[in-house]
């Protein structure tokens, strides 16, 4: 007979190669069952977005067969908790992890990268939103071809706004409000006012993510949203040329002032290279080579990976269009995945 004690010794060499520990100490093995030869378990990971799953269900597996029993068969669930964001705010209290999206300049697909980002990690099986905090420039309403205002309740005796869900992701956005092409003439005080509505006033319901894409620069709502909201940390999003370095150092500097000071969970390179259809091997560094990474190591910041130029990822931000089944969606997966295991890492630590 297989006991849980063997079971569990052998799990024990199997280790997180980022926590740096093993499953068994870390607690995600959960719901242990042995039935003669048939050895059965919950893998807990830390987000379903994890890049190592398959490596970790393998490791089990092994684990299993090398140390307890080589006539064992083994049955791995791979599920996920995602673990809450310690927190330094009341606010979004069903909310586990805040990411805002950030870039010194505009232009660099900062709104893109929010959009894929949320889609991405929904592909995985995690519950998400998708804040649109650019006031004078909202993207969301094209990038997901939503044109409609998002309802309103009544509840605990105050007015909630009902996100509108597309493509399985809970949205809202300025530009859900207004006419499409109107501009939104504010004041920095009102662009403070509002964003704080989106938070506090947003029955935005259970998430493990909430994405927000930032107004380029360095201003009021990035102020704003340092002070209120528990904030997860921050992706920079820049391009490799040098324009484009200078105000992303702009904006690494605001976020490690004193006062606002948030963690950066890493830098983002966007428009990295072009690959033409018909020369699938090469890549044309159109903007310049290794502007992100630069950043990344000036700062001592995690470098997230690289995204393409890419026409048909054009096409799906024009029309709200996207299928994460095409090959031309798995860089973004790729650095989603490392976005999610860069906050499990910080969370843990």
């Amino acid at each position: 007979m297989i006991s849980k004690e063997q079971v569990l010794k052998a799990l024990s060499n199997v280790d997180d190669p980022d926590l740096k520990k093993d499953i068994v100490t870390l607690g995600m093995v959960e719901n242990l069952e042995i039935v003669e030869k048939k050895v059965q378990f919950d893998l807990v990971l830390t987000t379903p977005a994890c890049p190592m799953k398959e490596m970790l269900v393998n490791a089990c597996h092994n684990a299993i067969k090398y140390m307890v029993d080589s006539q064992a068969e083994v049955l791995v669930n791979a599920t996920s908790r995602v673990q809450k964001n310690h927190r330094d705010s009341d606010a979004l209290p069903n909310v586990k992890h805040l990411i805002a999206i950030a870039s010194g300049k505009g232009g660099v697909g900062k709104s893109t990268l929010s959009a894929t980002l949320a889609l991405a990690l929904k592909e995985t099986g995690a519950k998400v939103g998708l804040l649109d905090a650019d006031i004078y420039g909202p993207s969301v309403p094209t990038l997901f071809n939503v044109h409609q205002s998002p309802q309103m309740i009544e509840k605990e005796g105050k007015s909630w706004m009902i996100p509108i869900e597309s493509h399985g992701i809970k949205l809202l956005s300025i530009g859900f409000m207004t006419a499409p092409g109107q501009a939104v003439v504010w004041r920095g005080p009102m662009i403070s006012s509002a964003f704080r509505q989106f938070i506090n006033d947003v029955e935005w319901g259970e998430l493990d993510y909430l994405i927000v894409d930032l107004p380029p620069g360095t201003g009021d709502v990035q102020i704003t949203l340092s002070q209120q909201a528990p904030l997860t940390g921050v992706v920079l999003v820049t391009t490799p040329q040098e324009m484009a370095l200078t105000d992303a150092r702009r904006a690494v500097d605001m976020f490690q002032l004193d006062a606002i000071k948030k963690p950066i969970i890493g830098v983002v390179e966007n428009m990295s290279y072009f690959t033409p259809d018909d020369a699938p091997d090469k890549k044309y560094r159109i903007f310049g080579e290794g502007g992100g990474a630069k950043i990344a190591a000036e700062y001592n910041l995690n470098f997230l990976g690289e995204l393409p130029l890419n026409p048909k990822i054009m096409q799906n931000a024009d029309t709200g269009v996207w299928d994460f089944s095409l090959p031309e969606m798995l860089p973004y997966m790729k650095v989603a995945q490392e976005i999610a295991r860069t906050v499990s890492v910080m969370q843990r630590q």
